[in-house]
């Protein structure tokens, strides 16, 4: 069975390479009635804060959670740098020591994979208020046939055999499943495809973030890989910019009913 990966290893890359939520994603949130200025606001697996910042940024007043200090301590100096002001909590999303009820809305972007999703979802129930929403958000490059996705995703397992994130669709049906049979109603979503532009060492940097990379690999195994990936870029994908293509799933959903 493959190790989670430490992503505290990451850390700097982490912070500097991996590209934020897109603004549209917010702006849709919005329609939905997902995190309204003044509500309590939960961001499990918050990572560097990609998710809980921009939320804090609109008003809500944010907690983010995270297993992992290094990472929870890159978030907490990006927010200072950002003039936001949010809570930090080192816990997981399946035992997240926070009290009943507490929460208007729960959000987890980028990581519900990496949770046990009935006790996750059984925690959100717990910490979420009547009525309270829960949001699973995705951000993901998409491989398409003979693009760099494709590409880098090959040279990864090249690295990390067992890493099994390659040959995402960027949907994830399943998490409707685990919602409905948590007791979660109301269930939507919504979708939408997006270029994101990386210069080339930024790109780098952004797949030495990932788990088959930085989060798993040692640090001789990392710099080999990356010397490799340049290689890769500069004979076939040349050029200072690169254009990736992403697509955003978000889930939606509200607290089961009080029995």
């Amino acid at each position: 069975m493959p190790v989670d990966p430490d992503f505290g290893r990451t850390v700097n890359d982490y912070t500097t390479h991996r590209a934020d939520f897109p603004e549209q994603l917010f702006e849709q949130l919005a329609e939905h009635g997902f995190g309204t200025p003044g509500s309590c606001l939960l961001d499990l697996g918050t990572g560097t804060g990609a998710m809980a910042r921009p939320f804090a940024q609109r008003g809500c007043v944010v907690t983010g959670l995270d297993p992992s200090a290094e990472m929870l301590a890159g978030a907490a100096r990006l927010a200072e740098q950002e003039e936001l002001n949010i809570d930090w909590v080192q816990a997981t999303a399946e035992r997240t020591t926070l009290p009943d009820a507490a929460f208007d809305f729960v959000s987890a972007g980028q990581c519900w994979h990496w949770f046990d999703p009935p006790v996750a979802a059984a925690e959100v129930a717990r910490v979420l208020r009547p009525e309270g929403q829960i949001l699973i958000a995705q951000f993901d490059w998409l491989p398409l046939k003979g693009n760099l996705v494709e590409a880098v995703e090959e040279l990864i397992l090249k690295y990390s055999p067992d890493w099994h994130l390659g040959g995402a669709t960027g949907v994830y049906p399943e998490r409707f499943v685990q919602l409905g049979e948590a007791g979660f109603r109301d269930l939507r979503s919504f979708s939408f495809d997006l270029e994101v532009p990386y210069r080339t060492e930024a790109w780098r940097g952004r797949i030495r973030a990932s788990a088959g990379v930085g989060g798993s690999l040692t640090p001789d195994r990392v710099a080999a890989f990356d010397d490799e990936h340049a290689s890769l870029l500069a004979t076939r994908f040349p050029g200072e910019l690169q254009h990736v293509p992403h697509r955003i799933f978000a889930l939606l959903a509200r607290a089961p009913r009080s029995v």
